[in-house]
C-alpha cells in the first residue's frame, strides 16, 4: 500500500524465485524464524508459481531450520481443486493459516494450523484473543468442512475449474494502449451492470480481473458468467494491436 510502512524486521524475496530464497537463507538464515508465502498469490494478481516451487521452498526451509508458513486464507478449502493449494505439490507446511471459506461464507472465522511442537511455544497466558476459540465459530467450521467432504466439493471444484478456464480462454484480450490502465475496471463495471446476467468481479492491479465463483456453482452459471464477460469485453471495444476488433467468441 503506497505510503504505508511495513512492519520492520521482514525480508522480502521475489515470488516464485526459489533461487532468491536460497540466497537469502544462506546469507541470513540463522536469524530467520519463518518464511510465509501464498501457494497462489491473490491480491498480487492471481499468480500461480511454477511447478516444483513449493517443494523447493519446503526443502530449503527444512535445510535451514526455517518454519514454512503457507497462507491459505484465499486458496484453502477446495478453492483450487484440492483441500489446500499446497496439496497440489504434496508439501506439508509447518504452519497453515486459513479463513474466508473455512466457514462456508456464513460466519467470520480464521485459524492457524500447526503441529504441537510449534503451538506449544505459546504457553498459557502468553497470548490472548477476545474471540479466540469461539464455540459458535468452531461449530460452523466443522459443519462447513463436513459439507465440503460429503458433497464432493473438492472434486467438483477441480472439474468445473477446468471447464471454466477452457471457456474463458475463448475470450481473448490483447494488451491495449487504447484504454490505459482502466480496462479491467471498466470490464468489471460493465459486468456488474449487465442486463442479462450481472456478475460481480474484482479488478486487480489495473489489468487483471479476479473471478471467484462459489463451490456450489454449476456449468450453466459458468456459461452465463463467461457470456457476460464476453459482452463486457466487446462493449469496450478492445482491439488487437493491428486494429481488428475483438469478437470475444464464446464456445
Amino acid at each position: 500500500i503506497p505510503g504505508i510502512p511495513f512492519v520492520p524486521g521482514f525480508e522480502t524475496v521475489p515470488y516464485d524465485d526459489a533461487d532468491a530464497l536460497e540466497e537469502l537463507f544462506k546469507a541470513k538464515g540463522e536469524n530467520i524464524a519463518a518464511f510465509i508465502v501464498e501457494p497462489i498469490q491473490g491480491e498480487a494478481g492471481v499468480y500461480v508459481p511454477a511447478e516444483g516451487y513449493l517443494r523447493r521452498v519446503e526443502a530449503l526451509c527444512r535445510e535451514h531450520n526455517v518454519l514454512f508458513i503457507a497462507d491459505e486464507i484465499q486458496t484453502g478449502i477446495a478453492r483450487t481443486g484440492k483441500m489446500l493449494a499446497v496439496d497440489h505439490e504434496g508439501v506439508r507446511p509447518d504452519i497453515v493459516t486459513l479463513g474466508k471459506a473455512i466457514s462456508g461464507g456464513t460466519y467470520p472465522v480464521s485459524l492457524v494450523l500447526a503441529d504441537r511442537a510449534v503451538m506449544d511455544v505459546l504457553t498459557p497466558g502468553s497470548h490472548g484473543s477476545t474471540f479466540g476459540g469461539n464455540p459458535v465459530a468452531c461449530a460452523v467450521t466443522r459443519a462447513a468442512l463436513e459439507v465440503v467432504k460429503d458433497e464432493g466439493l473438492i472434486a467438483r471444484a477441480a472439474e468445473l475449474g477446468e471447464y471454466f478456464r477452457a471457456q474463458l480462454n475463448a475470450v481473448v484480450i490483447e494488451a491495449s494502449e487504447l484504454h490505459g490502465d482502466q480496462t479491467a475496471l471498466r470490464v468489471c463495471y460493465l459486468m456488474a451492470r449487465d442486463a442479462q446476467c450481472a456478475v460481480l468481479a474484482k479488478p486487480t492491479h489495473d489489468t487483471i480481473i479476479r473471478l471467484a465463483p462459489p463451490l456450489t456453482v454449476d456449468k450453466a452459471d459458468l456459461d452465463a458468467i463467461v457470456a457476460t464477460f464476453a459482452r463486457a469485453v466487446a462493449a469496450i471495444g478492445v482491439t488487437h494491436p493491428n486494429g481488428r476488433a475483438l469478437r470475444a467468441p464464446v464456445t
